[in-house]
């Protein structure tokens, strides 16, 4: 596996004009916020040696290098989920090739499901702790060297950087809301029951991702800030049937604000 990231690693090394000190995971219906990079290099996933190919519409499959807010960033325009048959190191391996890259702070977003009685959808919540409920660990298997054996996990998302992503968003009058995202496996939706138990949990939002890019993040010492776009609710009496297009729509109706709010906020590093 390490010789893997290192290919792939020294393969973009070559080919990349400005190595990135940022990175930006795009998740459903937000992969526009790539076309706010300027001076921009892009590589089809499957031209990048030993990387996974994303199989879910709305998730274009490239990495997109470049400059954004000022900062040099990279962008995945497409993540990889369990539930298309990866396992969780190949999830994560993207997350590894940016710590070799010299990647220090990883921006993630999703759509997820509000479980949380007073969200709405179209809410944008600042995840400042998560649930880990896949039944695979990223960090399962032989320790790599990046990181301990056994990950502290207490401070997961950056709070320096939650109290700047507050201080634009009432700048800007964008309305966040703060709350625990839990990450299960999908890609089934989830059962009334279900999103009451992810409540009862502690779970403001649900959603099939992140939280294994998130460990592995952490383990490599990224730090890591993150936003969920409330696509549909999870919360009795307002639980309706749901679809992929729906989602991507409802996640498409906030790209403004979120644009606005990671612009500002990887401008300010």
């Amino acid at each position: 596996m390490l010789n893997r990231i290192q290919e792939t690693a020294d393969y973009l090394k070559g080919k990349v004009h400005t190595l990135p000190e940022i990175a930006i995971i795009l998740g459903t219906g937000l992969g526009k916020l790539g076309e706010e990079i300027a001076e921009r290099q892009e590589f089809a996933y499957k031209d990048i040696p030993n990387f996974p190919v994303s199989t879910v519409a709305g998730h274009n499959g490239k990495l997109i290098f470049g400059k954004l807010g000022g900062k040099n960033v990279m962008a995945m325009q497409g993540r990889f989920h369990y539930y298309e048959g990866y396992s969780m190191q190949e999830v994560t391996f993207p997350i590894r090739v940016m710590r070799e890259l010299g990647v220090e702070t990883l921006f993630v977003s999703n759509a997820s499901g509000g479980t949380n009685p007073d969200y709405k959808v179209g809410d944008l919540m600042i995840i400042t702790d998560h649930i880990n409920y896949f039944p695979e660990h990223p960090l399962r298997g032989q320790n790599f060297t990046y990181g301990p054996r056994f990950l502290d996990m207490h401070e997961a998302y950056d709070k320096e950087l939650i109290r700047r992503a507050d201080a634009i968003a009432a700048e800007k009058g964008i309305e966040v809301r703060h709350g625990v995202y839990i990450g299960t496996q999908g890609p089934t939706y989830e059962t009334p029951s279900e999103y009451k138990l992810f409540h009862l949990f502690g779970a403001d939002a649900v959603g099939m991702s992140t939280v294994p890019e998130v460990i592995v993040a952490r383990h490599c010492g990224i730090r890591v800030f993150g936003i969920s776009v409330i696509t549909d609710l999870g919360v009795e009496g307002k639980i309706v049937e749901v679809s992929h297009d729906e989602v991507q729509k409802a996640a498409d109706s906030v790209q403004p604000r979120m644009t606005v709010l990671m612009r500002e906020l990887i401008a300010g590093l």
